[in-house]
């Protein structure tokens, strides 16, 4: 039976390869971002069996949100799989952030996430079930000074990916924390890092497969909640 996903956060990169993915596997899949022409692009030319829907969003916008969500539900039905993947980062430490630098993040990758989850996990407790996954990063798990907007929104997503698999899992929702520890591999990142050995860079394609394993597992006595992928030891000005 074909699902209906939502890659919240989609950009070349990690949310391209879960698009292509899933779709691959035979999900209708809605790509939620502010970049409208590309999401554009991608929905048109996800592989078959699949079927792309763009839906330009700003996930620091609520009301964007809920309405994306509609979007979604007129076109392809209820959602079964949601991957909170949006990430805003405040690369500044405590005494060098603003009240509005720290809200930034927090507002997408926490409250983003939040009402993604609000609409999504609506959709699957009539259905009897599906899968909430969170992308997280070295610094859902260990602060690394200097990134305290990041470190706290990132920090809050984990503690309410943990809070979400216990209350619904017995309902049947399945929820995944994601740990990437290491940086993705994407065009952009390697313009920004020429120098940098590729092989220690997180291949997205692969991270993909491992988003897909999650989705497939579909036994509520052992699902997993966290999974923490890496490549091996990493500069810490890279994770």
């Amino acid at each position: 039976m074909s699902r209906t996903a939502v890659v919240a956060g989609v950009g070349p990169g990690l949310g391209e390869s879960l698009a292509r993915k899933f779709a691959a596997e035979g999900c209708r899949v809605a790509l939620f971002a502010r970049s409208a022409d590309y999401i554009t692009d991608l929905a048109d030319d996800l592989p078959d069996p699949g079927e792309g829907l763009a839906v330009p969003t700003d996930l620091a916008d609520v009301a964007q949100i809920r309405d994306g969500f509609e979007t979604v539900r007129d076109a392809f039905g209820p959602i079964d799989v949601l991957v909170n993947h949006a990430s805003a980062a405040s690369w500044t430490g405590l005494l060098d952030t603003s009240v509005e630098s720290f809200e930034e993040s927090w507002a997408v990758n926490g409250r983003g996430a939040f009402v993604c989850s609000q609409e999504a996990v609506e959709d699957m407790l009539e259905t009897g079930g599906g899968t909430v996954i969170f992308t997280g990063a070295t610094s859902a798990v260990r602060g690394r000074g200097g990134a305290i907007g990041f470190t706290a929104a990132k920090f809050a997503a984990r503690g309410m990916a943990m809070d979400i698999a216990q209350e619904y899992g017995p309902d049947g929702v399945h929820v995944a924390h994601v740990v990437l520890d290491g940086q993705i591999d994407s065009p952009g990142v390697r313009e920004r890092n020429p120098d940098r050995d590729p092989e220690t860079f997180l291949d997205p394609d692969e991270l993909a497969e491992t988003y897909w394993h999650l989705v497939e597992r579909d036994d509520p006595s052992t699902q997993p909640f966290e999974v923490h992928l890496t490549n091996g030891p990493q500069p810490s000005e890279f994770v």
